[in-house]
């Protein structure tokens, strides 16, 4: 029987790549790791092609490792790099599977990765983006799914939040931010929306690898404690939920009770 934390976190999982050297290895550690999150009570968070590299999708993880699915718990990354063929049978398959929470994000780009078309989805914009997606998923499949978005608080304010509005007004339900480290002022603009916010936490000691999102160099030898950053942000934001990414399961899954108490 999973455990019942008095804080729930969503832990990202990173979908195994399709040509990986090691692909059952791989396949293996994901279902371990996917069935340690859900024995713990938490949400598993399944990642769409990320860094724009060929990946298993959530759905067919799922159904090929014969993992179980426990609605309130599963949650799979839906982008915008996908045929409408694939994309409708992503959202089928789903539904089958009796998972009901998406995240939409726009997503990374890749030449070997095809891209959704305003026409592919009957929409009349040359490009489409996360609240072109959002549309077509609550109009297409109404009342079947509950879709988050994403925020970046390291972007201009006005236009971020020009384009959060735009996303809450097409039905997204909740906001999972890009990681914060400690606060972050725009975190009060975003609870205007009336809507949960999920702030992400970085969970890899590498705070360097967060400057392409940032938009500014840190130093590979910034002290960083992850542990750390996550007690402080449950501390200044206890009405918001918590996305850990990067996550070490060998070394800091453990600590998540103890976080939560």
């Amino acid at each position: 029987m999973a455990n019942e934390p008095d804080r729930v976190f969503h832990v990202e999982l990173l979908s195994p790549k399709q040509k990986s050297p090691k692909l059952e290895a791989d396949l293996d550690l994901f279902a371990e790791k996917y069935r340690k999150v859900l024995d713990a009570g938490h949400v598993a968070c399944i990642t769409d092609n990320p860094m724009g590299i060929l990946s298993f999708q959530g759905t067919e993880l799922i159904d090929v490792l014969g993992l179980p699915v426990r609605p309130e718990q599963v949650s799979i990354h839906l982008n915008t790099f996908h045929t409408k063929k694939d994309l409708d049978g992503i959202l089928t398959q789903a539904i089958a599977m009796g998972i009901d929470n998406l995240l939409a994000i726009s997503g990374d780009g890749s030449p070997r990765l095809p891209k959704l078309t305003g026409k592919d989805i009957g929409n009349a914009v040359e490009s489409v983006t996360a609240v072109e997606l959002i549309r077509y998923i609550h109009r297409e499949y109404p009342d079947q799914f509950t879709v988050g978005v994403a925020f970046n608080p390291y972007e201009p304010p006005a236009h971020e939040m020009e384009k959060m509005r735009r996303k809450v007004d097409a039905g997204a339900a909740y906001v999972t931010t890009q990681p914060i480290i400690e606060s972050h002022e725009t975190l009060e603009q975003l609870e205007t929306f009336g809507i949960p916010i999920v702030i992400e936490c970085w969970m890899s000691r590498k705070l360097h690898l967060l400057a392409e999102c940032v938009g500014y160099e840190i130093p590979e030898d910034t002290p960083y404690d992850p542990m750390a950053n996550l007690r402080t942000l449950m501390a200044r934001y206890p009405h918001c939920e918590f996305y850990l990414a990067l996550l070490g399961f060998k070394t800091q899954f453990p600590l998540l009770e103890q976080a939560c108490a």
